[in-house]
């Protein structure tokens, strides 16, 4: 039974697919054919490749870009869902750069669930801020933060492309990120959310939320983001 549950055909396609990488030698960043070419090679069901394709993109192996078609992986971004350090940090430490794209900025009034996040009145001024994040020239992140306005109102001011959202809270506003909550599910791109990151509609992506809160345990942020599975992994330490 557990020798048929392997070798089921998406299974199958798989090992073709890792047997070809393998053979020809590619690299991350290489094209493999086709999803045409591949089932012709192989007589492989189109759409049982491509199960197997997205299978190994969530895993890692594969990514996939819009219009370009599918290749072989780099190595993902580690992030600890334990560790409140900054984005950029991370990348940094990973020996990666990091470019900051600010898509929109904007002033909101609080609705019941932003008020419930927040601990703020209902119709409370919210400053929301959407940026995505490129790591080695990729679009690997969606991040939507949402934040007390009138606790923090000079960040409308600052420009996201060149400084850390964190780095300002703490250095300019001195208030300290000391502890927050996070959740972490799986989605699947919708249509902006493709188009953003360059991978087709549809594909799996990380859904993260949570609330980061300062050293008096006061909310300071509500995020919620998307990201790539191909591009980052997320870890926990576990103690005992």
């Amino acid at each position: 039974m557990l020798q048929e549950y392997r070798n089921r055909p998406r299974d199958e396609a798989a090992e073709k697919i890792e047997s070809y990488i393998a053979q020809h030698n590619l690299k991350p960043g290489n094209k493999l054919p086709s999803e045409r070419d591949m089932s012709e090679m192989w007589g492989i069901n189109r759409m049982t490749l491509r199960g197997a394709i997205q299978g190994m993109i969530f895993e890692g192996k594969l990514y996939n870009r819009k219009g370009s078609g599918t290749f072989v992986a780099y190595p993902k971004l580690n992030r600890n869902l334990q560790d409140l350090k900054p984005f950029s940090a991370a990348v940094k430490e990973e020996g990666k750069t990091l470019q900051t794209v600010l898509l929109s900025r904007e002033i909101v009034e609080s609705t019941k669930q932003l008020s419930g996040k927040l601990c703020i009145k209902l119709g409370h001024p919210v400053l929301v801020i959407t940026r995505k994040r490129i790591v080695d020239d990729e679009p690997v992140m969606i991040e939507v933060t949402h934040m007390d306005y009138e606790r923090f109102p000079k960040l409308m001011d600052y420009d996201f492309g060149k400084e850390s959202l964190y780095h300002i809270i703490e250095n300019v506003y001195g208030t300290l990120i000391t502890e927050g909550t996070e959740k972490l599910s799986v989605t699947f791109a919708n249509e902006r959310e493709a188009g953003l990151l360059e991978i087709e509609e549809g594909t799996p992506l990380f859904n993260l939320s949570g609330v980061v809160k300062d050293a008096d345990g006061i909310p300071i942020e509500y995020f919620k983001s998307v990201a790539r599975v191909d591009k980052i992994r997320f870890s926990s330490m576990l103690t005992r």
